[in-house]
């Protein structure tokens, strides 16, 4: 016997949902049958039908193997800072000898905790660390939002070393998705670091972000034994991938940097052509339904020149997010008034295209596009300022903002363009 299964919604205040439920009964339900399937099984009406179409493009945890969630700290607060001197100097307080520990939990707002951790433990092991200082970093903590950051086991509870080691072991780039968000948001969890990369960096209700590498670094052992050099680095790529896309494009892959696009590819073109397409407004839309429930996949192209132009199209991309593109220098804005550049009430005013910080001072010439654009979860140039409610913006951060602002603008041209290349989907 094979079971049928059946759905039905029933949407609005509960006083209505009691009503209908007391006025309604199994027969004069409207119930809609569902077809649940592998692997996920889903009790809830779905469009199945490019189901087909959308698995045959690579998952991305089968393109870049080596990944992992992002680190988790549990003390934010304290382990990081916009400010590194501030944070050098929260450390070194922290490791002092003549302050007890109950005046440090007292004055950095630390709580030991159920799971094993304590104030005493941590502090001994920073005290007996002699290469304490070179765990000062960099994290991409939010969109376009990078703090200084104490990356020390002791004081951070999950610092997912086996991945987040190939970012700080040398030049690096890395792909940050998601695995799944929540039903009624939409995909935009798409980005690009040179850091590690903090778990909410692009915060959805549901899931949680994830780092793959392009590249990987020998290990300490590795080095130890002769067999590599700390620089020598390979791609973050499986082989099945590389010779199923290879044969695709009939380009010969060379192991680092890009090929020529005529005869050769590398990881970075790879890469590039996975963020454009990323980056499409009709590959997010048509395959909503399933970006929400796994991690994204990438559809391959055997169109040499369709590879080549979103690849061009997608190292534009991450030169913008990466910060590194001289357009950012072209500012669309002004910062015209003089005053405090404390950030206290955030708010925009479309009719002036104004955000203002506080009463008297504002950015001036931000399109309303912008000011909607969201990365994951965040609304950016909103989510920026508004985590420094309180703060006094220095001038390398109101520039910074201003070329946010550029980078958006630019994305959001980028991405029709990509879209305009693409012929058809599925992408042939």
């Amino acid at each position: 016997m094979v079971a049928r299964i059946y759905c039905a919604e029933l949407w609005g205040l509960r006083e209505g949902k009691y009503q209908a439920l007391a006025e309604s009964d199994i027969t004069s339900t409207d119930w809609v049958e569902l077809q649940p399937n592998s692997p996920f099984y889903f009790f809830v009406p779905r469009d199945e039908e490019l189901r087909p179409e959308y698995e045959q493009g690579w998952k991305i945890t089968d393109v870049l193997p080596t990944n992992s969630v992002g680190i988790v700290t549990s003390r934010d607060h304290f382990v990081l800072d916009f400010d590194e001197a501030l944070l050098k100097e929260r450390i070194t307080h922290f490791r002092e000898n003549f302050l007890s520990d109950d005046e440090v939990r007292e004055k950095h707002k630390l709580k030991d905790k159920k799971n094993g951790w304590s104030v005493a433990d941590a502090r001994k092991a920073v005290r007996q660390d002699k290469d304490w200082q070179n765990a000062f970093t960099k994290c991409l903590y939010r969109p376009f939002d990078i703090r200084s950051i104490f990356y020390h086991t002791t004081v951070i509870e999950r610092t997912r070393p086996e991945v987040m080691r190939h970012m700080l072991a040398g030049k690096n780039m890395g792909l940050v998705a998601m695995r799944e968000v929540a039903v009624n948001e939409p995909y935009s969890h798409f980005g690009v670091t040179q850091l590690i990369v903090d778990n909410r960096a692009f915060y959805s209700n549901k899931g949680i972000q994830y780092l793959f590498p392009l590249y990987l670094y020998p290990s300490k052992q590795e080095i130890a034994s002769g067999l590599y050099q700390p620089e020598e680095r390979c791609p973050n790529l499986s082989l099945e991938f590389i010779k199923d896309f290879s044969e695709k494009l009939g380009l010969k892959f060379v192991e680092d940097g890009k090929g020529d696009l005529a005869e050769t590819f590398g990881p970075e073109d790879i890469f590039n052509y996975a963020y454009a397409v990323f980056h499409s407004p009709s590959y997010r839309s048509r395959y909503a339904e399933f970006l929400k429930t796994d991690f994204p996949r990438l559809p391959l192209t055997s169109n040499k020149e369709l590879f080549k132009a979103l690849a061009a199209k997608g190292a534009d991309l991450t030169s913008l997010h990466l910060m590194e593109s001289p357009g950012l220098n072209s500012l669309i804005t002004r910062y015209p008034i003089v005053g405090p550049n404390q950030v206290e009430t955030v708010r925009y005013d479309e009719a002036s295209r104004r955000v203002y910080i506080n009463k008297g001072q504002y950015f001036e010439g931000v399109p309303p596009e912008v000011w909607d654009f969201h990365i994951g979860g965040y609304q950016v140039t909103q989510k920026w300022l508004k985590d420094r409610k309180g703060r006094t913006l220095s001038y390398d951060e109101l520039t910074h903002y201003q070329k946010v602002v550029v980078a958006l603008k630019e994305t959001i041209r980028l991405m029709g363009e990509i879209d305009g290349l693409i012929p058809n989907w599925p992408i042939e």
